[in-house]
């Protein structure tokens, strides 16, 4: 048997889950609640969760049950074997539509050759850390959160459990389109360059095809006196290579607004209330 405290974040939730909280907290001091001025998504809640943690392993998992609780006992397993991180896999897809679940696989898909670490496939955030990865997660104090990304970083040792992940029965995700493409954006640009670097192969592949095309119009031009094929050449091409180009100018843009997020140090959430906490 083991020690334990539950740490509760309330990400500025509408209805009556604080005062359930506050209710439940009151009874057993080992439940902890850290209650957000708003919400501030679902990486800082997480965030605001593990600086308040306190023991020698650490668990995230959503509020919602989908993950089922009986996989910890599995989890607290692997780290007395000596695993720093165990994180908990998915072994079935979930009820979305094709779109969604193309989009998901193909995102991992190019996430795994283009990062500069190995991101582990169909895992989420329900994981366990060991202690000391989580000091060094909370010394990571970039604004912009991809913790799958972040833990792995950390380069400690890592095994997983398999489970099986029931339909949500009730409710709809938390998660929408839109958060599901910026924590998708997160990932893709805070753990990889090679959107910067893809400029260059851009580059080269535009000027060789320019210059295959311009030797290619003056024979035409030559031979054939076919002036005004040129005319619909380069039309094309100027299209095609100002799409590539605002393409970078928009990844471009998307590194400086990183930078302006960082340089501006404003906190990534703020804390209301907090409850049995030791701060």
């Amino acid at each position: 048997r083991h020690g334990f405290e539950i740490i509760f974040v309330d990400d500025g939730s509408r209805d009556k889950t604080k005062e359930v909280l506050t209710e439940m907290a009151v009874d057993d001091k080992r439940l902890k609640v850290i209650s957000l001025s708003r919400n501030f998504g679902h990486q800082s809640a997480l965030t605001a969760g593990f600086k308040y943690a306190k023991g020698d392993a650490i668990i995230s998992m959503d509020c919602d049950l989908q993950d089922p609780p009986e996989v910890i006992e599995q989890m607290i397993e692997k780290w007395k074997e000596g695993y720093d991180i165990v994180y908990a896999r998915r072994i079935n897809y979930r009820k979305d539509s094709y779109v969604k679940k193309f989009a998901s696989k193909f995102y991992y898909k190019i996430l795994t050759r283009v990062a500069d670490i190995e991101i582990p496939q169909n895992v989420g955030d329900f994981r366990l850390i060991s202690k000391v990865v989580l000091d060094e997660i909370n010394q990571m104090d970039e604004k912009s959160r991809y913790l799958r990304g972040m833990v792995a970083w950390t380069g400690f040792k890592s095994d997983f459990v398999d489970y099986y992940r029931p339909d949500r029965e009730h409710g709809e995700s938390g998660y929408s389109f839109r958060k599901l493409i910026t924590l998708g954006m997160n990932g893709f640009l805070d753990f990889s360059f090679f959107p910067l670097r893809v400029g260059f192969v851009l580059g080269v592949i535009s000027i060789i095809t320019g210059t295959g095309l311009m030797i290619y119009q003056l024979l035409d031009f030559i031979i054939n006196g076919a002036y005004y094929h040129l005319y619909k050449w380069l039309s094309v091409a100027t299209f095609i290579f100002m799409g590539f180009l605002f393409m970078l100018i928009w990844i471009i843009g998307e590194y400086i607004g990183k930078i302006y997020n960082e340089v501006r140090s404003r906190p990534i959430y703020i804390v209301k209330e907090k409850i049995n906490t030791e701060e």
